[in-house]
């Protein structure tokens, strides 16, 4: 058990879910703060039905904090982690900023938990498109040993924050209305259209939020050799991703080995019955922690493919969600030694 914990970045829409889940999820603490910027320090957050006073995030505030699960921008990740490890506090962060240093390790409790173990005092969790697509690979990899995946997300404008939100949103009602609309979050208008491209230019005409999919998918799997050609494209939802996902496994799975893989698999929803049109959609997966699959079927063009549809809830599995899960796996792993 940790006796002190913290939340970095606990005024921001992923720390708010963090605090709800904390709190529905009875994670056990003796003592927790909540920290933000200069800028929201000083506001008041009630957790457990307490008043709680936000605190400036500065490296003191570290001093007597066992336990922190932060969700910052990567330069603010870059610069308070750290402050934490020099003072023997254990971070969960959810920036991009150190999830492919060498020695942090990057966890989806469902697919590596064992990782948790070589922590040096920092453990990152992905990004919120990489952790629907592993957890959704790992029953497959198991069984037949993926060697390529081929995926197209359509990702949601929460992605973006609350000017992603707020573009979608008034962006929609200008166009409907037939009046300009300044964009803030977005190149391009996002209402009635859809962009691909997340992120910016990274190698060889792939994106950044592209690459990080490549890259953290080997990593969790601990295996370069398994192949991945990611899509990003934005889409003119408001919450949850969704990705069309190929992959490729040594072994030969059927369909109906798939769908009992996937069946069987804690974090996994099947939804998958084209007769009565059946399967997951962000609209009716929102608010879950689960991630859900449907339109499995074998790949036409390959003997050894399968393919399907993945929605999850970005903002709780995607980032708020699978982030507690690893502060819960550290408490068992505690218990354990």
């Amino acid at each position: 058990m940790f006796d002190s914990i913290a939340i970095v970045g606990a005024t921001g829409a992923v720390g708010r879910l963090i605090r709800q889940l904390l709190e529905e999820r009875d994670f056990p603490y003796k003592k927790i703060t909540f920290l933000a910027s200069a800028r929201s320090a000083g506001s008041t957050i009630t957790f457990k039905g307490e008043e709680h006073t936000v605190v400036e995030l500065k490296p003191e505030v570290f001093d007597d904090i066992d336990l922190a699960i932060g969700s910052t921008p990567d330069d603010t990740a870059e610069q308070f982690v750290p402050w934490a490890v020099e003072r023997n506090c254990v971070v969960i962060d959810e920036s991009g900023f150190w999830r492919m240093d060498p020695k942090v390790p990057l966890v989806v409790p469902e697919v590596n938990p064992e990782a948790v173990r070589d922590h040096q005092g920092i453990i990152s969790s992905p990004n919120c498109s990489t952790t629907q697509m592993v957890l959704a690979m790992k029953p497959l990899h198991e069984a037949g040993k993926i060697t390529r995946v081929i995926v197209s997300t359509y990702q949601a404008t929460s992605g973006a924050g609350v000017k992603g939100q707020s573009d979608l949103i008034e962006g929609s009602k200008s166009f409907l209305a037939g009046d300009d609309y300044k964009y803030e979050a977005f190149a391009h208008p996002i209402a009635f259209n859809l962009i691909p491209q997340i992120g910016s230019h990274k190698e060889q005409g792939y994106t950044s939020e592209e690459m990080k999919m490549v890259y953290e998918t080997q990593k969790i799997f601990g295996d370069d050799s398994i192949k991945v050609c990611p899509t990003c494209v934005r889409a003119p939802v408001s919450n949850c991703h969704s990705e069309s996902i190929l992959v490729e496994t040594e072994k030969k799975i059927t369909a109906e080995q798939a769908r009992e893989l996937f069946a069987a698999t804690p974090g996994i929803k099947v939804i998958d019955d084209l007769d009565t049109s059946s399967y997951p959609m962000p609209k009716d997966c929102e608010g879950s922690d689960d991630t859900f699959i449907g339109r499995i079927r074998e790949d036409l063009s390959c003997d050894n493919g399968i393919a399907f549809w993945c929605v999850s809830d970005n903002l709780r599995k995607g980032a708020a969600t699978n982030a507690v899960q690893i502060a819960e796996l550290l408490v068992r792993e505690a218990a354990t030694v």
